[in-house]
């Protein structure tokens, strides 16, 4: 291994070792209150909600096929890694831009927010699968992309978990359904809505809810971005040993 290959082997242990990490008292505290909340909230509102998220990345994962360049063949890891963080750089200002109009829309237009940034989101997924030379026209690769997901933005009590699928994924892939209706929705959902909940709360309030909105969505890419670098930077390693 040359010296940026050893660079990304050393930042992947500690990553890895940060999703083995166990919850802290406050993660835990939290989780139980959130979930104390979902319980009062009736039935119907999840059902609707799942339905609604559900719907959305089917549409955008698996309903047409995503404009994203062919899966790379060629060039080093590093220069792989140059052209991703370039996406990344570029998805976060047209997060936070797309954000910041949002916010500064008042509340239909703080609303129209999510399915906007889960849109840039997922295109960001798809042309990060690219560059690192998965091909995305693969079921099973769009999946690859929903735990992705699921990993950068789930609670802590469900981090170790998803990682492990991720960890594993040459073997688990191999025993996914062929029905996209068998992913758990519900769990997704709540979890992904769990953690940006209170912030994007924020972005509906007039005056603040531009620079919230801007903010948010920004740290929101950012995350995803260095969770989707790290979970491909594992399978390329696993694929060498």
């Amino acid at each position: 291994m040359n010296d940026y290959d050893l660079k990304v082997y050393r930042e992947v242990s500690i990553w890895q070792r940060a999703m083995l990490r166990r919850p802290g008292y406050f993660n835990r505290l939290s989780k139980r209150i959130q979930d104390r909340i979902n319980r009062i909230i009736p039935e119907k509102v999840h059902s609707a909600i799942t339905t609604a998220i559900k719907q959305m990345f089917r549409v955008v994962l698996f309903g047409s096929k995503v404009t994203t360049a062919s899966a790379r063949t060629e060039g080093s890891l590093e220069l792989r890694e140059a052209v991703v963080l370039e996406k990344i750089k570029f998805y976060k200002h047209t997060a936070a831009a797309e954000g910041g109009i949002t916010g500064a829309g008042g509340i239909l237009l703080g609303l129209a927010d999510f399915p906007l940034l889960l849109g840039i989101k997922i295109k960001l997924l798809f042309e990060i699968a690219s560059v690192y030379g998965f091909d995305t026209d693969d079921y099973r690769e769009r999946l690859y992309l929903l735990y992705i997901f699921q990993l950068a933005f789930c609670s802590d009590q469900r981090r170790k978990e998803i990682y492990e699928k991720i960890r594993d994924w040459e073997n688990i892939s191999k025993q996914l359904p062929e029905d996209i209706h068998e992913f758990d929705w519900r769990t997704f959902q709540q979890e992904y809505r769990d953690y940006i909940d209170l912030a994007k709360m924020a972005q509906l309030v007039p005056v603040i809810g531009a620079p919230v909105g801007a903010i948010v969505n920004y740290r929101l890419i950012t995350k995803l971005g260095r969770t989707a670098m790290n979970a491909y930077r594992l399978r390329l390693q696993k694929r060498l040993n």
